[in-house]
C-alpha cells in the first residue's frame, strides 16, 4: 500500500543522508523541508531550506505548519555522551515541541544497529532485546523510547553501517595497511549502501502502515575477514593481517526480512558488488 502524493515533509538534520532523502522525495512529487544549521548557498533543488540548530530550540521554534510527515535524521558532529544526548535527546523534544501537529501522520526516527551489542555471530532482528553496550546507542535507544511514548505514529529504522560515495575511508586504510581483522573466530559484519539507507528511510516515512521499528541492512551480513580481503582486492591492496575485533562493535547478524516485507528492495544487497560498483567494477 502506497502513499499518496503530495505529503508535506520535514527532514530535521540533513546531512548527505538526509539530502539523498530529499532528493527521492522531491522525484515522487513531495514538498520536502529540510532543517540544517547551515543550509546550503545555492538553493535551486526545490527544498525548502530552513537555517536551525537542533541543540539550540531557540532556532527551531519557526518551523512551518502542517507537516504531514517527519524524518528526525542528524548527524553529531562530535562522539561523546553530551553531544549525542543534545542531539539525540534534547533536539528530539526541542523538535517535537516546535511542530504544528495538527496534520501530522508519522515520525521516523534514523537509529543504530548500535542498539544491540554482541550477540556472539547469531542472527538479530527487530525483537531481539536491544542491549547497547556504548554510551552511543544507550542514548539512541533512550531517544527511541521516548519518541514511542509520545502521541503520534512513530517509525524507528536502526540502519546497519553506511557505505558509498564520500564513505571510502575503509579502503584508504586498506591501502595504506593499517587495518587488522580477526581470523581465528569469524566476527560478522553488517553494512547497508548510503543510497539504499536513503531509499528505506523515504519508503518507510510515506508508508501508511509502516510498522514501530525496523532493521535497515542489506541482505548479506559478511564474516568481516571475507568482506576485508575483498576490498583489498578490489583496492589492489595486501590482505589486512590477524588482528582484534573492532572495538565496541558487536559480532551480529542482521535480518532485514522486515524491511523487505513491507516492499523495500535493496539495489545493493551485498556490499561487495556495492563496493565493486563505486570503484568502477
Amino acid at each position: 500500500m502506497l502513499a499518496t502524493t503530495g505529503e508535506r515533509v520535514l527532514l530535521a538534520g540533513c546531512g548527505d543522508v538526509g539530502l539523498r532523502v530529499a532528493r527521492q522525495l522531491r522525484a515522487q512529487g513531495h514538498e520536502v523541508f529540510a532543517l540544517r544549521r547551515r543550509p546550503p548557498a545555492e538553493r535551486g533543488d526545490g527544498i525548502g531550506w530552513l537555517a536551525g540548530d537542533l541543540t539550540s530550540p531557540a532556532t527551531c521554534r519557526s518551523l512551518p505548519a502542517g507537516m504531514t510527515r517527519v524524518a528526525y535524521l542528524p548527524a553529531p558532529d562530535a562522539r561523546d555522551r553530551a553531544t549525542y544526548e543534545a542531539v539525540f535527546l534534547g533536539g528530539l523534544r526541542a523538535m517535537f515541541a516546535a511542530l504544528d501537529r495538527s496534520a501530522l501522520r508519522r515520525v521516523l526516527f534514523v537509529s543504530s544497529s548500535a542498539v544491540y551489542g554482541d550477540h556472539a555471530g547469531e542472527w538479530v532482528d527487530e525483537d531481539t532485546p536491544a542491549r547497547p553496550p556504548g554510551f552511543n546507542g544507550a542514548v539512541l535507544l533512550e531517544a527511541e523510547r521516548w519518541l514511542e511514548a509520545q502521541p503520534v505514529a512513530s517509525t524507528v529504522v536502526r540502519l546497519a553501517g553506511l557505505y558509498g560515495p564520500g564513505r571510502l575511508q575503509l579502503l584508504d586504510r586498506l591501502r595504506a595497511g593499517t587495518v587488522a581483522v580477526p581470523r581465528g573466530r569469524v566476527h560478522w559484519a553488517n553494512r547497508i549502501h548510503v543510497d539504499d539507507a536513503a531509499a528505506a528511510i523515504a519508503h518507510l516515512l510515506l508508508l501508511p502502515d509502516a510498522a514501530p521499528l525496523y532493521l535497515g541492512a542489506d541482505d548479506t551480513p559478511l564474516p568481516l575477514d571475507v568482506l576485508y580481503d575483498h576490498l583489498a582486492g578490489l583496492a589492489g591492496a595486501p590482505r589486512p593481517p590477524a588482528g582484534p575485533a573492532p572495538a565496541g562493535i558487536g559480532s551480529k547478524r542482521l535480518c532485514n526480512a522486515r524491511l523487505r516485507a513491507s516492499g523495500f528492495v535493496p539495489r545493493w544487497p551485498d556490499a561487495r558488488s556495492g563496493y565493486a560498483a563505486l570503484l568502477g567494477g
